[in-house]
């Protein structure tokens, strides 16, 4: 299974682009998009921007990541009480 993340682009310097997701920056390379600009949003997948996606779609993948982050923590505290955990 393969996982991207949301990322907005910085700035690009020829093939090579800074994103950001949140307050953490990566380098992402654009060699397999065409017609990116600083401000889009791409999925971020080993260190390549594989699509291009709306900052609606970014904003809710994100939101939906954060979910997920939550439950983990609301699963491991109750793991630590003793309880079942529900997979």
């Amino acid at each position: 299974m393969c996982l991207s993340i949301p990322a907005k682009i910085d700035s690009i310097d020829g093939d090579m682009a800074m994103v950001s997701v949140g307050s953490v920056t990566y380098k992402a390379s654009l060699q397999l998009l065409d017609d990116v600009q600083v401000g889009d949003y791409i999925l971020l997948h080993t260190g390549f921007a594989i699509s291009k996606i709306s900052e609606e779609d970014a904003a809710e993948t994100l939101r939906i990541f954060e979910e997920f982050e939550d439950l983990n923590k609301q699963m491991d505290e109750e793991e630590k009480e003793g309880g079942e955990r529900i997979v």
